[in-house]
């Protein structure tokens, strides 16, 4: 009979690859630095071996018979998280929320069953004592008298727990801070959190209780522990934003049963997150008339259309060498763009500064603001402000062109919407069913918006600064 022995093997933080001794650069991944050691059981009893051959019942069956009617689901009261999971939270699944610290991954989690409190929650704590959870929960405010407290960090004493009171929701927070007696290594560790993560989602499927996890970030901004965490879970929610400031948005990385394209946006207020319904709202002007360098772009951030404020300031160079920076935006786009304005249009900005913002502390990737950072750099260059009821969606090309971006009838509704009176897009954008589709909105002034095309940069310019 063989016995149950231990061995060292080296995994790799990034990707989960084992290897049998230390490299400076994983072999699968190509990550440097990621290699770390562990021990690991690696014999089995003769009788376990033997024992798992039988099935367990399961048999297979053809896709034809497999019932596809869709999945229950549990209503938050939240509804910027039911939105971002597809309608609600699944029956059995498991979510892992990440983000940086102090973003506010345990406010949302505990925010969600004192909002619910037709949901029995198993809140699980490795981080903080059950009397830290209570002042954080009294300054939340909500009805917490459905919400249970457990502190603890070992995984059988709390899956033993969950399946005695057998709870609609359960919290853990955090995965990191949680360890098994069937590993040898300390918590967080790479074993440690593949162990952690696999009981979890054999509880949450045996039973159908859903889980929401905690998860750290490292500084590069991925979830922290082996990749394979993220392959178990079923949705990957992390947020983004300045904990610095007022605004967070809560991005959908994966999501099995619903769309990954969809964006939350919270407010950080003193009695826990807000929900921002309406994000054009934060992100539109928020200053008097009259003020060059500021253009709003109509841009799309998976299937949510919001309209966004872009600054710019062009000044002389003072220390020879132009300055070129851009916040929320990126900085090679930005280059790539100011070098369009030179070759295809004429305008001299090798010798000046550029600095560029995105407003809210938003992170832009979207193509179709390329128009609106154009138009905000040469309103800044000439000292002309652009009315403040105009607005911007397209993408520039090398050629110096304004090419049609995605979903554009989209954007030019939700601006519509927000009471703009102009929006300049691409010539050879698709408008058909538009006016129906505006004829719809509410109330007659949100309806008379003008769709402005525009064929390249210099026609943007003879456009817009014509006076």
């Amino acid at each position: 009979m063989a016995t149950v022995k231990t061995k060292t093997i080296w995994f790799c933080k990034s990707c989960g690859n084992e290897s049998p001794k230390w490299m400076g650069r994983c072999p699968a991944c190509g990550e440097w630095n990621t290699m770390v050691e562990e021990t690991v059981a690696t014999g089995k009893k003769a009788s376990a071996a033997a024992s798992a051959v039988p099935g367990s019942g399961q048999k297979p069956m053809p896709l034809s018979h497999i019932d596809s009617s869709v999945e229950s689901r549990i209503s938050l009261n939240n509804g910027e998280v039911d939105r971002i999971l597809g309608g609600g939270l699944v029956e059995g699944s498991l979510v892992l929320i990440g983000g940086e610290p102090g973003i506010g991954k345990s406010t949302l989690s505990l925010q969600i069953p004192l909002h619910c409190p037709n949901l029995k929650t198993l809140y699980v704590t490795g981080e903080e004592s059950a009397k830290q959870v209570k002042l954080r929960a009294a300054r939340i405010g909500g009805d917490d008298s459905n919400c249970f407290i457990y502190s603890e960090t070992l995984m059988e004493n709390i899956i033993a727990e969950a399946r005695a009171m057998m709870p609609d929701l359960m919290v853990v927070d955090s995965v990191q801070t949680m360890f098994s007696q069937n590993v040898e290594s300390s918590p967080g560790s790479v074993t440690q959190i593949k162990e952690t993560a696999a009981m979890l989602l054999r509880f949450a499927k045996e039973t159908g209780v859903p889980v929401i996890l905690i998860g750290h970030i490292t500084k590069e901004g991925s979830i922290a522990g082996p990749k394979i965490l993220e392959h178990i879970v079923d949705v990957v929610l992390q947020f983004e934003g300045d904990n610095r400031g007022t605004y967070r948005l809560l991005r959908s990385i994966k999501n099995r049963f619903g769309s990954t394209s969809e964006l939350a946006v919270f407010e950080m207020t003193g009695k826990g997150l807000r929900e921002v319904s309406n994000p054009s709202e934060m992100l539109i002007p928020m200053h008097e008339e009259g003020l060059s360098g500021v253009a709003v772009s109509a841009m799309l951030d998976g299937t949510r259309p919001f309209l966004i404020e872009v600054q710019a300031l062009v000044s002389s160079a003072a220390y020879g060498t132009p300055q070129r920076s851009a916040t929320g935006f990126d900085v090679r786009r930005l280059n790539m763009l100011l070098a369009v304005l030179e070759k295809r249009a004429g305008f001299k900005l090798s010798v000046k500064d550029v600095f560029l913002n995105m407003a809210g502390g938003l992170k832009v990737s979207d193509p179709a603001c390329d128009l609106a950072v154009i138009s905000a750099v040469l309103s800044s260059n000439f000292d002309f402000a652009i009315p403040s009821d105009t607005c911007f969606a397209g993408e520039i090309g090398l050629s110096g062109e304004v090419r049609p971006v995605a979903q554009t009838d989209r954007r030019i509704i939700e601006a519509a919407r927000l009471g703009f009176k102009k929006i300049y897009v691409s010539s050879f954008s698709s408008l058909e069913g538009l006016d129906s589709e505006l004829s719809k909105l509410p109330g007659q002034k949100t309806a008379g918006i003008q769709v402005i095309k525009v064929a390249d940069v210099p026609a943007l310019c003879r456009t817009l600064f014509k006076s």
